[in-house]
């Protein structure tokens, strides 16, 4: 597939998603069909089902992939040689472009929130994500590090993308994700004793 089919299929399931997030929104998760939803995101019911099998998988988006080089960073303990950094650096990519628009991850935390079916299915993938991550890190830091230090690393990590979200969707001033992640890392830092 080229880059540029890559990121027309990209564009695609994300406008499905958004729409799926949109529509889980105002009508609830049984309140929609899926041929509202090809509607909404202005495909054919073929092509939704192509992309996703349900509407659970639609309002949850694709499945994150990791760039290949920078996986390979990391586990070589780049690019910043400090893991929390890294981390931050390998997963962010991920999230890009679900995390630029303020109104809609406002939209996907009270979808989460209001169906359990998806908070659950959410939560699996959580899981899911988490382990493939634990072995990276095993890999890159060494077996004495081990699978526990990985997950104190990745809750430390999902904590502070979650107090960064919460910053940033509520700043008045705009300022980027980045900043507040990083203003986040500082206080996580500052009340752990760790230099900054």
């Amino acid at each position: 597939m080229t880059r540029s089919a890559t990121r027309d299929r990209a564009a695609t399931s994300w406008r499905i998603t958004r729409s799926a997030l949109l529509l889980t929104d105002r009508h609830g998760l049984d309140g929609f069909t899926m041929d509202d939803l090809a509607d909404a995101a202005e495909v054919s019911r073929r092509t939704l089902f192509n992309y996703f099998p349900g509407k659970l998988d639609a309002i949850l988006g694709d499945w994150p992939v990791f760039d290949a080089d920078a996986l390979a960073t990391f586990r070589a303990g780049g690019p910043h040689h400090d893991l929390v950094l890294d981390l931050r650096t390998l997963v962010t990519p991920l999230f890009d472009e679900k995390i630029s628009d303020r109104e809609l991850l406002s939209c996907s935390r009270r979808v989460l929130l209001s169906a359990p079916r998806l908070h659950s299915l959410a939560h699996e993938r959580y899981e899911a994500l988490s382990a493939e991550i634990v072995e990276h890190v095993v890999v890159r830091e060494g077996a004495a590090f081990g699978a526990a230090g990985a997950k104190v690393a990745i809750k430390l990590l999902v904590a502070l993308f979650d107090a960064a979200l919460d910053g940033f969707i509520h700043d008045a001033d705009e300022q980027p994700f980045s900043h507040h992640f990083d203003q986040s890392l500082r206080t996580a830092r500052s009340l752990l004793g760790a230099s900054s």
